[in-house]
This record gives structure tokens, sequence and C-alpha cells, in this order.
């Protein structure tokens, strides 16, 4: 194999490269969230059997642990690209951080208030300041203050650096929440799903919330792909190929 042909996928880190590619996948990938949503509902709230203990409020499981899951997985990716960015000086890898960030924020956000929901019957209040509930409202703030951070430094190399050192250094959150339940001792329950040993939930409840996993996945590869693209044309709108495009969305028009 050609050394070009190995390192073909390097192309694609020009934003110009992209772009094209982002606006071709992202209805796919809509379309597989919506898809994969539908069938986990359904599975989660019409054939997963009841809780022994907690009887029906424990559904909210389907859509509380797939959120939380995306809220660490999602910065993590930050931090990725963000060490990217800060290795090989690529433009779109501060882009595809900053497209993250407010998915991130959102699932984040959701799994705070689902949290809160599925806590006031099983724990008797809506909040307690719990190891894992702490470093998660404290992931929370870190993408505020990620998306805060780089809009508030107008050049955009300078927002890129900032904005790289803060995902990078609050990565650290990440496999604090993760383990809290393990380090401390929390009212958090432990993980339902490992690696390392056999899930502690039926068949069907276990495939309902793998299902809303995938639709979680599914959405924010769509979301962001369509969320970098404005981005590029923003950071880009000087370039004539930028002007190209736009010319053609007026002539649509």
């Amino acid at each position: 194999m050609e050394s070009g042909q190995r390192f073909s996928l390097f192309r694609y880190a020009a934003p110009n490269v992209f772009y094209p590619l982002a606006g071709r996948l992202a209805p796919w990938f809509a379309a597989a969230a919506v898809a994969f949503a539908l069938v986990g509902l359904y599975l989660g709230f019409f054939v997963a059997p009841t809780d022994a203990v907690q009887g029906e409020v424990y559904r909210v499981i389907f859509i509380h642990v797939p959120a939380a899951w995306m809220s660490m997985f999602i910065y993590l990716i930050m931090a990725f690209w963000s060490a990217i960015g800060v290795v090989f000086n690529t433009r779109l890898s501060a882009m595809m951080t900053q497209a993250l960030a407010p998915t991130g924020a959102m699932f984040c956000f959701v799994a705070l208030w689902t949290g809160a929901l599925w806590g006031r019957p099983t724990w008797g209040a809506y909040w307690v300041w719990d190891a894992r509930l702490t470093s998660q409202l404290l992931l929370l703030f870190l993408y505020f203050g990620f998306m805060a951070l780089t809009r508030a430094i107008e050049d955009p190399r300078r927002a890129d650096k900032a904005g790289a050192i803060l995902a990078l250094v609050g990565a650290v959150n990440v496999p604090v929440i993760y383990f809290s339940v393990k380090w401390w001792n929390t009212l958090h329950q432990g993980a339902s799903v490992s690696l390392t040993k056999a899930p502690s939930m039926a068949t069907t409840m276990l495939m309902a919330m793998l299902v809303m996993a995938l639709a979680s996945w599914a959405y924010t590869i769509a979301v962001v792909l369509w969320r970098v693209r404005s981005l590029i044309l923003e950071r880009e709108r000087h370039t004539d190929w930028v002007g190209e495009v736009l010319e053609a969305k007026g002539a649509q028009a």
C-alpha cells in the first residue's frame, strides 16, 4: 500500500474536505438516532418488566443512564480532540471540540435532572451532596466554563488553546465520576453494566438501555456534524471555498 493511500484519512483534517463529508453523514446518523430511540423507548417503557423493588419509577434509567454515559464520553472525546489540536495544530480539532461541548452539557443536565427525579422516591430527596452527584455537577460547570471561555476570547487561536487546556485538565474529573461509588461511601448505586462481570438486570432492561445508548451516540454524531459545519463556515469565511459554498446556497434559495 502506498504512503498516500495509507494516510488518506488525514486529508479529512482539512475543513474544506471535512465539510461536505459531514453534510453527507449527518442525516444518516439522525435517522439512526430516531430509529434507535423509538426501539429503545418501546423496550424500556412497554416491554421491560416492572422492577421488584423500585416499581415503575426505575424506568427513568433508560434516559438517565445513557445521558450520564454520554456526558462523560463526550468530555473525553473533547479532551482527545484538544490533544490532537495541541500536538498537530489542526484547526478542525478545535472546531470539533467546540461542536461537542453544547451536546455534552445537554446530556449532563439531563443526567442530573432525571437523577433528581429518580432520587426523590428512592432517597427521599431530589438532591444530596453525594460524591457522584457532586462530581457530575462539576462536569456540567466544566462544560459551561469551556463554552464561556472559548467565546470570551476574541482571538480564535488563543480561544482554541485556552479551551484545549481546560478540556484536558477537566478530563481528570471523568474517572472521579466513574469510580466515585467505589472510592467513597455514596448513596448512588454501583454500575449495573460492567465489562468484568455479568449485568445485574434483566436482559430486556439491558437491551433497552444499550439501544438508548446507541440512540444517544447517533444523535450526538448527527448534531455535532451539523454544528461543526456551521463553525467551519464561520471560521473559514474569508476563504474562497466558503464563498463558493455560500453562493451556491444563495442560488438554491
